[in-house]
């Protein structure tokens, strides 16, 4: 395989093959995010593509998910899509799922009968970061969409019958808009639904925009951790499987929504009590 690195993937894609589609985020303009700063956006040509799942056949009877990458992969065209995920399904015959990174603004810009036709050949899973639902907090981070454009997305990817996995992100409205940020989060999170669900902690990442905004202060730790409290007690998926594990957060915690509410709940209290060991600063990561 031919990456371009640096190759990023949800954790929950450690075992899937990678296809690298695009280059970089089409978007690219979140002020906290580093992960694509300097890498124009490209998108591959198709038959490079299709080259490297057959060179990838060699693991046919291995291969159960795979996870089509840049940034924001939805971009693709559907003259992209289609033939590759017709190849993906003749070459893996094991193959049970496909994912991408997606954003609102791709979600909107697929008709609702190209989108159904996407799930039709395979592509079952998309992973959404809104990062919050608070209107202002996204206006300041530049995502490019409200919080009802994202309901609109999910609506419609719902509707196709695809899956979404959503990430919020603990600390990103600053200590200014902390509790607005939260509890729009878990509301927002409530009205998209989704599969999975999980929160982050922020980092500021040099070199980013944020990273240059003097008026921007993290909220500490107590206070990340109330806002994912805040966040709980707003969430009401319908069933919603929760994680909070990622290494950048202080309390790994999991659970279901809203089956787990209350002991989610109680294990916060604990960690805000101090009687819970929370993740050492040496040990966390983006």
């Amino acid at each position: 395989m031919r990456y371009l690195e640096p190759l990023f993937r949800p954790p929950a894609e450690a075992e899937s093959f990678i296809l690298q589609a695009t280059h970089g985020c089409s978007w690219n303009t979140c002020t906290f995010c580093g992960m694509y700063r300097g890498r124009p956006f490209q998108v591959r040509p198709l038959q490079e593509l299709l080259a490297e799942i057959e060179e990838a056949r060699v693991y046919a009877d291995e291969v159960r998910h795979v996870f089509v990458a840049d940034g924001d992969a939805l971009v693709l065209p559907m003259g992209h899509w289609e033939p590759i995920l017709e190849a993906l399904a003749v070459t893996f015959p094991r193959l049970r799922r496909v994912s991408a990174y997606a954003t609102a603004r791709n979600i909107l810009e697929k008709t609702p009968e190209e989108l159904h036709r996407l799930r039709g050949k395979g592509l079952s899973l998309l992973y959404i970061g809104p990062e919050s639902g608070d209107d202002e907090t996204l206006r300041r981070i530049g995502k490019g969409s409200s919080a009802v454009e994202h309901i609109e997305a999910a609506r419609r990817a719902q509707a196709a019958g695809i899956d979404q996995s959503l990430m919020f992100l603990l600390g990103i409205g600053g200590r200014s808009r902390s509790e607005a940020h939260a509890r729009a989060s878990g509301r927002l999170a409530t009205a998209m639904d989704p599969k999975y669900l999980s929160t982050l902690t922020l980092t500021v990442v040099p070199g980013t925009p944020l990273a240059r905004q003097s008026a921007f202060e993290l909220p500490d730790v107590r206070g990340l951790l109330q806002e994912l409290r805040w966040f709980i007690e707003e969430a009401t998926p319908s069933a919603a499987i929760f994680r909070s594990n990622h290494a950048s957060n202080y309390l790994p915690i999991g659970g279901r929504l809203p089956r787990d509410r209350a002991s989610i709940l109680a294990a916060i209290d604990a960690a805000l009590e101090g009687q819970v060991t929370l993740r050492p600063e040496w040990a966390r990561g983006l």
